[in-house]
């Protein structure tokens, strides 16, 4: 098949030489066609050498590279794509274990698979597009799955529809591309949680915090918890599992206090250490002076975009600031941004800010990441997006 070509600007192939799967609408010296978003196209440098092959896409990042090698993009090419993907999470230990039923089975550019998501839950892959190109394959690729995967895959769920560009105009609706299932209670270190990837946020559960849930748990220990931003809970009841003192759980939404409230009773049956509140942030941190001495603050992200960015910054000072100044001495804080804008340096200078405020001494005992099955291509520094901290306050 032959590709529509993308002619790049003398010297701008220079990123794709180091193999970053980006290609910016500004590097672009002209198309050799009308495109529709989604194509695959050819991209060449000025002097006409071949450079990649990617989808393109309105926007300022143009084409989103799935190969660098000049090669054809057919069923074989994709389903060697998901067989390296599956490949990896099996060196994990992650599919078939006895004790964790969930994991992301496909992570964007850490995989060579930019613009796609898919969580695995006990079962249910969660395909999310966040590109047109990744939204039309959706049907092959959920059939390679399946090939791949055989019994232990039940049903593919696409859930791209808040996840599209909104510029490619595409009438998109949730729904099942292969099989059906029900949502269901998934397990996490042998602890139990309940996952509905059809009204649930993000695929349904936030995936990449599993190893910070499982460090909270080590650190829980006769401490009095506070859990904010806490959405369904995983923090909670890790802590609880460590034997935390009490653990109170906080939510600006009633919905996720909630499914809270029903994950926790999954775990420990009717134990009076858990409390649960629907509140905003900062108002319930106002004044809780010596009240808790582990604190995790977990908050969505404050930045979707550069825009925001200032914005943020500031937000995760005061936030930092209040839990330094209100928490215990000896306490441990877990702080984390998810915020892909921010920067590792960014969010560890706005703690250190939040922290300079309150005059406390602050020591870093872990610096924290997303897990290993949303890896990050070393030529995509940006995939890292999940930052954290674990600080000791004295």
């Amino acid at each position: 098949m032959t590709l529509p070509i993308v002619t790049l600007k003398p010297g701008k192939e220079q990123s794709l030489n180091r193999f970053h799967p980006w290609i910016f609408s500004g590097a672009i010296k002209f198309i050799s066609q009308e495109l529709e978003e989604g194509e695959l196209v050819r991209v060449v440098s000025a002097r006409q050498d071949f450079l990649a092959i990617g989808h393109y896409q309105i926007g300022s990042i143009a084409v989103r590279v799935v190969s660098f090698e000049d090669v054809e993009i057919n069923a074989a090419f994709w389903e060697k794509k998901l067989s390296e993907a599956l490949n990896l999470r099996r060196a994990l230990g992650l599919p078939g274990s006895e004790h964790t039923n969930v994991f992301r089975l496909i992570h964007g550019e850490g995989d060579g698979m930019p613009g796609l998501i898919v969580d695995f839950y006990n079962g249910t892959a969660v395909y999310q597009a966040h590109s047109v190109g990744m939204y039309h394959i959706r049907h092959e690729l959920a059939t390679l799955l399946k090939k791949l995967m055989g019994d232990l895959l039940v049903a593919v769920y696409d859930k791209s529809d808040k996840t599209l560009p909104f510029k490619a105009d595409i009438q998109s609706e949730n729904g099942y591309l292969l099989g059906a299932s029900e949502p269901c209670i998934v397990k996490e270190y042998g602890l139990a949680y309940q996952v509905d990837w059809v009204e649930g946020q993000k695929t349904g559960f936030f995936i990449d915090q599993r190893e910070n849930r499982k460090l909270v748990e080590q650190f829980s220990k006769g401490r009095d918890v506070l859990n904010m931003f806490c959405y369904s809970g995983g923090f909670s009841f890790f802590a609880m599992q460590g034997g935390a003192n009490l653990v109170h759980s906080v939510d600006a939404s009633a919905k996720a206090i909630e499914l809270t409230r029903q994950n926790v009773a999954l775990n420990f049956k009717d134990d009076p250490r858990h409390e649960a509140f629907v509140a905003d942030a900062f108002d319930f941190m106002r004044d809780m002076k010596n009240r808790y001495d582990l604190i995790v603050l977990d908050p969505p992200a404050f930045a979707k975009h550069r825009g925001a960015l200032r914005q943020a910054l500031q937000a995760y000072k005061r936030i930092n600031a209040k839990a330094f100044e209100q928490i215990r001495p000896g306490g441990i804080l877990f702080t984390f941004s998810c915020s892909q804008v921010v920067s590792k340096d960014q969010f560890r200078e706005a703690v250190f800010s939040g922290a300079a405020i309150t005059g406390r001494k602050v020591r870093i005992l872990h610096q924290l990441h997303q897990p290993a099955d949303h890896p990050v291509n070393i030529y995509h520094p940006e995939g890292e997006y999940l930052k954290g901290l674990v600080l000791y306050v004295d």
